[in-house]
């Protein structure tokens, strides 16, 4: 079971000035996400990919809390009001919901209920379907409609009450009703609703909708409530609001109450006695998901107690009392067309399936990976079978998945449609781009070309590799203007270098300006090369991560920057670093750099064309040193550290980012560089060597109090 998502375990290895650039990245995408899905009705996002981001965001958050945004993701719900309704401020904050998305998580949103009641009693949860459609508010005065109200922001949405009363599911008058009854639930489309909408619209030669979801937002947010009137939409309710009265004492009950009133209200709710109870009524509300004739994305689970819910209270954004449990990934079948090989910046042959596009989850898919040629061989790197041994042809009918990924996976084949014709799939041996042999090592699961910079494919991809948000950054120079100037005959970009000449090269060639070329007016050619010039500077993490040597991400670019601090001392370390030698025992006990990272990083900066390369991009820039860290009084500014054994007190994690805070380099292993150990029980052989060697070695008390923190 998986109880830790790789963008919770990845927030681990952040420096604090990365997180905070991540977080302003990630504040960024979800805020255009929540403009795009609430507000426009037009998501450019899966719900997968949006939980992802915010599982990130509130991952980095929790390890940086002082790191915590003005503009937090985790405290804005919903999106903006859209000009054109009025304005509704609502009287009870329309709140979004926790989410969990394994069983682990559900038993510990029950463990802390428990926690914060200090109860050891029975606690009993409502659990239903959670339905993908538009959050809805209605408020009854007397028995009659007087409002509805979009939920917005969560404090203020917006006024579509004309709308509203043209929806059957929504009852204009209530009988026996509390005197003021705000009654929230989904505005919703069914299937089949959804497919007679959309064979309209293509009759009557309008546009058609995505999904059900995005119909029905657009259906309630139309100015001209004739349009809304003549969409089939439908309402569940499931929560209330404002009340003069209370309902019930339970959810059971005040569900069944606002369906004795006339509302809809999900059949498939049921009463659930532990977090066992709820996970089993999750997988069977998922085995009947395609055959309930709407959609939902997942079970929300609730206290029954409405007592223990007043206890419990909320959050900035969410309710203690209540979470959704989300479906892990969207699924669908179609058509193999084709098998695509792209060769990659390292070499890598990657394969990519070609499909007849579907709908997943709300995206259209075309194209899917395959990862290697075992994967589609029908088995793992090890040889042992995966989807029971079935490989993957063209013309195969595939299940298609997608789960917060940005390229959708294959994930299953059905045999009983397979063409009589269809061939097993041959992998290439050889470089389809420069006709080299493409080789696999021993170990390694990928194939790939040995043609290096002759390579045109790699240099195209390394290209656009430098010029990517997180190295280069150029405004102006994307990856399909590096596509159009590797072929240009007259103003070729072959290697990062030729980027920072290209506007001197352009003037040495007045009658061939590229002002003049199709795609370029004098403006845009100013622009771009005053892009180029900004980033002749450049901080030493971002080159070093732009070079595009394999096995080096940003992480492990910044952990190089960090401790080697300038250019000139990190190219000494890896032009002269083999194993055995100093520099070598230097690099590979920097935390988190290993002999694999080491070999790729010495093996580049050594390799004589790769670095004739890097030395003509180099005399092109400034590359701006890694400031050293504000530390004055630390006692550890500028002392190499290693931990060892286990920490009682604090993560390893934590003791790093505290330790590199006050000013110290951190190391994975005891050399002659190292000044401190810090021991916890059960250290070896570090401590060994530190003996050996005469460092000094402190327990984990001293390092606290050495850190300030007891």
């Amino acid at each position: 079971m998986i109880t830790q998502s790789p963008e919770t375990s990845e927030s681990d290895t952040l420096t604090p000035a990365a997180a905070r650039a991540e977080l302003e990245r990630l504040a960024r995408l979800i805020a255009a996400a929540n403009l795009s899905y609430h507000t426009l009705d037009a998501p450019e996002i899966t719900d997968a990919d949006y939980d992802a981001l915010k599982r990130r965001n509130a991952s980095i958050e929790a390890r940086f809390p002082d790191l915590k945004r003005a503009d937090s993701p985790s405290e804005q719900v919903g999106g903006a009001v859209v000009s054109g309704f009025g304005k509704v401020a609502h009287r009870v904050r329309m709140l979004s919901l926790e989410n969990a998305f394994s069983a682990d998580e559900v038993v510990d949103f029950d463990d802390r209920i428990r926690k914060f009641l200090n109860h050891d009693g029975p606690i009993d949860y409502t659990a239903e379907p959670k339905i993908d459609g538009l959050s809805l508010s209605l408020r009854y005065e007397g028995g009659r409609l007087v409002q509805a109200a979009t939920r917005g922001d969560g404090e203020t949405g917006e006024n579509v009450t004309a709308n509203a009363l043209t929806i059957n599911d929504i009852p204009k008058t209530l009988q026996d009703a509390p005197e003021v009854l705000e009654v929230r639930g989904e505005a919703y489309m069914s299937h089949a609703d959804f497919a007679a909408l959309n064979e309209k619209q293509r009759q009557a030669g309008d546009k058609t909708f995505a999904n059900p979801r995005n119909a029905a937002a657009g259906s309630l947010r139309q100015l001209d409530a004739s349009i809304t009137a003549a969409r089939p939409l439908r309402f569940f309710a499931y929560t209330w609001g404002e009340m003069s009265a209370p309902l019930a004492d339970t959810q059971k009950d005040a569900m069944e109450r606002l369906g004795a009133l006339g509302f809809q209200v999900n059949p498939e709710t049921v009463l659930c006695h532990s977090p066992e109870d709820l996970t089993a009524h999750y997988a069977r509300i998922e085995a009947q998901r395609a055959t309930l004739g709407y959609d939902i994305d997942g079970v929300v689970y609730k206290v029954n107690d409405l007592a223990l819910q007043g206890r419990l209270g909320f959050r900035s954004t969410t309710p203690r009392w209540a979470i959704a449990h989300k479906f892990a990934a969207e699924l669908a079948w179609t058509r193999l067309l084709a098998i695509d090989i792209q060769v990659g910046r390292t070499g890598a042959l990657s394969p990519v399936a070609r499909l007849q596009p579907v709908t997943v989850g709300g995206v259209v898919v075309s194209n899917a990976t395959l990862h290697n040629e075992d994967y589609i061989a029908g088995r793992d790197a090890k040889g042992g079978a995966i989807r029971d041994g079935k490989d993957i042809r063209v013309g195969d009918w595939v299940q298609v998945y997608r789960a917060g990924d940005v390229i959708p996976k294959i994930a299953d084949v059905d045999l009983s449609q397979r063409p009589d014709d269809a061939q097993p799939f041959q992998f290439p041996h050889l470089c389809q781009e420069c006709g080299s042999p493409a080789l696999r090592d021993e170990g390694d699961a990928v194939r790939r070309c040995t043609g290096g910079l002759i390579c045109p494919a790699q240099a195209v991809e390394r290209l656009k590799h430098f010029v990517s948000r997180a190295a280069f950054d150029i405004e102006g120079l994307g990856a399909k203007q590096i596509e159009m100037f590797f072929k240009d005959p007259e103003l070729p970009i072959h290697t990062p270098a030729d980027i920072f000449t290209l506007a001197a090269r352009d003037g040495q060639n007045p009658w061939k300006k590229l002002k003049n070329r199709d795609g370029f007016g004098e403006k845009s050619v100013t622009n771009l090369f005053a892009a180029i010039e900004a980033k002749r500077v450049i901080p030493l993490d971002r080159l070093i991560f732009a070079l595009g040597i394999r096995h080096i991400g940003e992480q492990v670019a910044a952990l190089l920057a960090r401790h080697y601090m300038t250019w000139d001392q990190f190219e000494a370390g890896a032009t002269s670093g083999t194993p055995g030698n100093p520099a070598w025992a230097e690099l590979t006990a920097i935390d988190g750099i290993g002999d694999v990272v080491a070999r790729s990083l010495t093996g580049a900066m050594q390799n004589p064309a790769e670095r004739a390369a890097v030395d003509r991009l180099v005399a092109q820039l400034t590359v701006q040193p890694v400031a050293p860290r504000m530390t004055t009084g630390s006692p550890v500014a500028g002392l190499t550290l290693v931990f060892t054994g286990t920490l009682e007190k604090m993560s390893r994690s934590e003791a790093k980012a505290r330790a590199e805070a006050l000013g110290a380099k951190v190391a994975g292993s005891v050399s002659a560089k190292t000044d401190l150990v810090i021991a916890g029980p059960g250290a070896g052989s570090k401590a060994k060597a530190a003996e050996a060697l005469g460092i000094r070695t402190i327990d984990e008390d001293e390092w606290l109090a050495l850190a300030g923190q007891t």
